[in-house]
């Protein structure tokens, strides 16, 4: 990974609020505003004078790329960061990292009206996120997304959790940032597989509500994907902007509607468990892969028309990302990774698990009458496949 060297593109900035009752707060997308604009934007939100230090948290790999230039921003802002790295990947999202960044954010004194900035991907993010919601009771933070599938997905709507041994993601809080600092320009250090592994979540707008997007996706994919300025920043905005309609509509995924942000997650899940949620399967190739198996499932109960199924298939697969479970090379079964989806945080008092499903590219739904065993016997038909 190399720090991005390109000034920024002149690409109008966007704002996208994020519209809640007493808990509102903007996602600004402005090329250059986590580097040349972060002082101006996330200044209003952090602490200045002697003796008192703002709280970062980042990753090694975003530390490394972007410490020194946002310390000399903040340096002429009167801002001092302090710095708490942890190492990259799912292994941060732990009790012992949570515990450790609790004290240190203790030992820095502070308050309930402080902030903490998020800088990095969803790791990042899911553990600041959930260290400010439990510390004191709950503090700020700012969220500072730096891969795509942060940018578009984890960074808005104020999930945060960590992992346990039981699973990932089953130990969090709701708690909504203060600020989304998006900057488009930042995704030149991303390595590419990172990028389309991110460019799965953009996708997932156009399958679950937007048949538009899809239309404009599958026409203008490839340069989003190599980083042209406006293309990048449209899909990211529009991104954006769907899940802050659904976030406004349903923030504690009470009444089904922010449901459909799970779409292809119940499937992918499953294969990063068995995957063991290493590198092996990317959480945004995994939804990618759920994603073409939901469209396919769809398409068997006769919800959805083969050919809407494999037009999903192909634009994921022209993506870059997998879309055939045979080619994984997995030694299991259906009932396998069916065993996986039975310890899925969604799974009902009934025993039930509800699917998102599609009716059409754009018209995802709640399926809550699949049978586990029927589930199975598709995923051992599709093991054996192509």
């Amino acid at each position: 990974m190399t720090a991005p060297s390109r000034t920024p593109a002149r690409t109008p900035a966007r704002t996208v609020p994020v519209a809640l009752a007493g808990r509102s707060y903007d996602v600004v997308i402005e090329p250059g505003c986590v580097i040349e604009g972060f002082a101006r934007h996330a200044g209003p939100f952090l602490p200045r004078g002697a003796g008192r230090k703002a709280a970062f948290v980042a990753d090694a790999n975003t530390h490394r790329l972007f410490a020194a230039r946002i310390e000399a921003r903040c340096a002429e802002e009167g801002i001092e960061p302090d710095w708490f790295v942890v190492e990259p990947g799912e292994g941060a999202k732990s009790w012992a990292v949570l515990e450790t960044l609790c004290d240190r954010l203790l030992a820095l004194g502070l308050t309930r009206s402080d902030h903490v900035v998020a800088l990095g991907g969803g790791v990042v993010g899911d553990l600041t996120g959930f260290a400010a919601a439990v510390l004191k009771r709950g503090c700020g933070f700012v969220q500072v997304p730096t891969t795509l599938l942060a940018q578009v997905d984890s960074s808005v709507g104020g999930k945060t959790a960590i992992n346990t041994g039981a699973g990932k993601n089953l130990i969090g809080a709701f708690h909504q940032p203060s600020l989304v600092l998006i900057d488009p320009l930042v995704l030149d250090s991303l390595p590419d597989r990172e990028m389309r592994a991110g460019y799965a979540e953009v996708l997932k707008y156009g399958l679950l509500g937007d048949a538009a997007f899809f239309d404009w996706l599958e026409a203008n994919g490839t340069a989003v994907l190599a980083r042209e300025p406006e293309p990048l920043a449209h899909a990211i905005a529009t991104s954006v902007a769907a899940k802050a309609r659904i976030v406004a509509e349903d923030e504690r995924e009470t009444s089904g509607r922010r449901a459909l942000l799970n779409l292809g997650h119940t499937f992918g899940h499953a294969l990063e468990a068995e995957t063991g949620f290493s590198d092996r399967l990317l959480h945004g190739e995994a939804v990618a892969l759920g994603m073409v198996l939901a469209g396919r499932y769809s398409a068997r109960r006769g919800e959805l028309a083969h050919e809407e199924a494999e037009r999903a298939a192909r634009a994921i697969g022209a993506a870059g990302l997998p879309s055939e479970i045979a080619a994984l090379g997995l030694e299991c079964d259906g009932e396998r990774l069916v065993d996986h989806m039975r310890h899925d945080k969604k799974m009902e008092g009934s025993g039930t698990l509800p699917f998102l499903l599609l009716r059409g590219i754009g018209k995802a739904f709640m399926a809550r009458d699949v049978e586990l065993a029927d589930v199975a016997a598709f995923l051992d038909e599709q093991l054996q496949a192509h």
